[in-house]
């Protein structure tokens, strides 16, 4: 059901989301249905199971999936719902109402980006 190209510009653990949520919108998988393990899939698609887990962690952050621990990933009941949530989108609108802020308080895009680019690295530490 999933097939990855390795050739494609488009990253292997986005190529992995995208097809989940196209088998969910499809409704090949449907809310509560288990998903292989990382492992598993990962040895299957013949990828790195860090690959598989980070789409699995993003679908997850998403709500298409759910994780039920060691029972493993499954369909999460809204999942259909989730698709369309976009978390760039979303950044987006975020980022700019605050860059706005920052900019009618008087803050130049060169302090905004120095400063901004100080919490991205603190929050790696």
């Amino acid at each position: 059901m999933i097939t990855i190209d390795l050739d494609s510009a488009e990253p292997l653990f986005n190529q992995l989301v995208l097809q989940i949520k196209r088998a969910v919108e499809s409704e090949l998988l449907q809310p509560g249905d288990a998903l292989p393990s990382i492992r598993q899939l990962a040895s299957d698609l013949e990828l790195n199971a860090k690959t598989v887990a980070k789409a699995y962690r993003l679908l997850e952050r998403d709500k298409v999936l759910e994780s039920r621990g060691a029972k493993g990933s499954f369909v999460a009941n809204d999942a259909l719902r989730n698709l369309s949530f976009d978390i760039n989108e979303w950044l987006q609108t975020q980022l700019s109402d605050d860059v706005e802020k920052y900019r009618a308080a008087g803050a130049t895009d060169s302090e905004i980006r120095n400063v901004f680019n100080q919490v991205i690295s603190a929050g790696r530490n």
